[in-house]
């Protein structure tokens, strides 16, 4: 493992303007190239936190995983970032992680947030995904999921011999600011049990609902120290993960050799 730069691009979503947002973020990340890995978009990017948002869900040969696509080449990092997405099994809040080469895999939100009856139009997805980049793990999650330690448990000896699922968990926000305080307590939890870097990208702004977003984006390390935090205002900050750092806390705090085995549901 190489340090791995992530940026965190913090903007303030429009509500419900896929071709205002692509522009938005578009002008946001175009001065990143060259000098990042990774640049992560929030939650439901092209139209805000919605239900109603669902009729314009587009398809995976639609214009926003396209846009993504060139982006990720244009940047020659990885994008990232979720948004509704219609398939023959219904609509999903759907991360993608687009590379320069033009690779494509995607998470679908496996805990849809009852509280604002999410659940109620969207599909669920099941499998928790992690993929390889620069050398690391990295395991892309979605806003709700944040509060399912089980489901995001960082496991020793299962889907590598040795060593743990991941480096780096991702969750992408419309966190509301009513609820700041549980964001930031929560990601720097996910980050102790886990022996990993976190990064939790939100949302500022106000939306088409009247909700208030508060921002509070952040870099956290494996001990729950904040290696970079924002307030609530627009802003796009770049932030170098350090591997050995990383690799010599494992190797003097192996909590994970005493981890629990279960299987997940």
């Amino acid at each position: 493992m190489n340090n791995l730069r992530i940026s965190l691009v913090q903007g303030a979503t429009r509500w419900r303007d896929p071709d205002g947002n692509r522009d938005y973020y578009g002008d946001l990340i175009g001065p990143l190239h060259g000098t990042t890995d990774v640049v992560i978009l929030p939650e439901t990017f092209t139209s805000g936190f919605s239900n109603d948002a669902i009729e314009e869900a587009e398809t995976m040969d639609g214009p926003t995983v396209a846009w993504m696509r060139e982006q990720a080449a244009a940047l020659g990092a990885v994008v990232t970032g979720s948004v509704q997405l219609r398939t023959d099994a219904g609509v999903f809040n759907r991360m993608l992680w687009t590379t320069p080469d033009g690779e494509l895999r995607h998470y679908d939100k496996r805990h849809l947030f009852r509280y604002a009856r999410e659940h109620e139009r969207y599909s669920a997805g099941r499998d928790r995904l992690t993929v390889e980049w620069k050398g690391w793990r990295i395991c892309p999650l979605v806003c709700y999921d944040l509060r399912f330690p089980v489901f995001a448990r960082n496991r020793y000896d299962v889907e590598r011999e040795g060593a743990l699922d991941y480096d780096l968990q991702i969750y992408v926000a419309n966190w509301p600011a009513a609820r700041a305080y549980a964001w930031k307590t929560l990601l720097r939890a996910r980050s102790i049990e886990n022996l990993c870097y976190v990064a939790g990208l939100n949302r500022v702004g106000r939306d088409g609902n009247g909700i208030d977003y508060a921002g509070d984006s952040a870099v956290i390390d494996f001990l729950g120290h904040a290696v970079s935090e924002s307030t609530d205002e627009e802003v796009v900050t770049t932030t170098t993960l350090l591997a050995h750092e990383l690799a010599a806390h494992r190797e003097r705090f192996p909590a994970m050799l005493d981890g629990d085995a279960f299987e997940l549901r």
